[in-house]
């Protein structure tokens, strides 16, 4: 843990935890995505220099992966308290672990922004505009984004099955925000039901909670396959443009 402290305030505060622990493996690179170099620095320097700039984040809860021997190389000067946990096997663990060292610095009704390591393009503005349509509500929510393709169910063998209608569905994106207790809960009571979740919002889905969508920028994508990473460089070089 970093020797940095961050204050207990009085009301409710904001707080970032991004799950890096994961090996990237469809990206066939030498070394996990997040620390693929986009733009002169690594993946996840963005990603964290995004989460720091927002203001009201008191500070980011990192899950790196045990094995994890890029980390001291690259490691950021933040404007922010920056601390690292261990990851797990899964997301969820990852994101359970973090939830539960920022315990020590964060209280249980503090809003907590679960960010994936691999967005580095999420704007600005769309993170304030999820902060402000969520300080206020009951259970919390994430950035999406309504689906505007033709969405097609197939078998195991990739022959379609039907076309499911794609009205009411959305992406899920990043950051999920909701309160730290009640989504440590929700994380570990789907891990002790063998429940799977690839998202916080699924796991306060299944602890009965009904989270709300709020509308973000479609170039905040996530780095999984090498395309990705030239368009990435392409996304943040529009957004810095004039």
């Amino acid at each position: 843990m970093s020797s940095l402290t961050a204050t207990r305030l009085s009301y409710p505060s904001f707080w970032a935890v991004v799950p890096a622990a994961g090996a990237g493996t469809r990206m066939a690179a030498d070394r996990p995505k997040q620390y693929l170099v986009l733009n002169g620095k690594p993946v996840l320097i963005h990603t964290l220099q995004r989460l720091a700039a927002i203001e009201g984040v008191q500070g980011i809860m990192l899950s790196l992966s045990p094995q994890d021997r890029y980390w001291p190389e690259v490691k950021p000067e933040l404007s922010v308290p920056l601390w690292t946990t261990a990851g797990g096997v899964e997301r969820s663990d990852s994101v359970l672990n973090a939830l539960q060292d920022l315990g020590q610095y964060a209280k249980d009704e503090d809003w907590v922004l679960v960010h994936d390591a691999a967005r580095p393009c999420v704007r600005r503005e769309d993170i304030v505009h999820l902060i402000s349509q969520l300080k206020d509500d009951a259970v919390g929510g994430l950035l999406a984004r309504p689906v505007s393709d033709t969405m097609k169910r197939a078998e195991p063998n990739r022959r379609i099955v039907r076309t499911e209608a794609r009205e009411d569905l959305w992406h899920a994106l990043t950051p999920q925000m909701f309160r730290l207790g009640r989504l440590r809960h929700a994380i570990e009571q789907a891990i002790e039901f063998e429940a799977s979740v690839t998202d916080e919002a699924s796991a306060m889905e299944l602890a009965g909670y009904q989270p709300l969508l709020v509308e973000g920028h479609a170039d905040n994508i996530k780095i999984t396959r090498p395309e990705d990473l030239p368009l990435a460089a392409f996304y943040l070089q529009q957004q810095d443009s004039p």
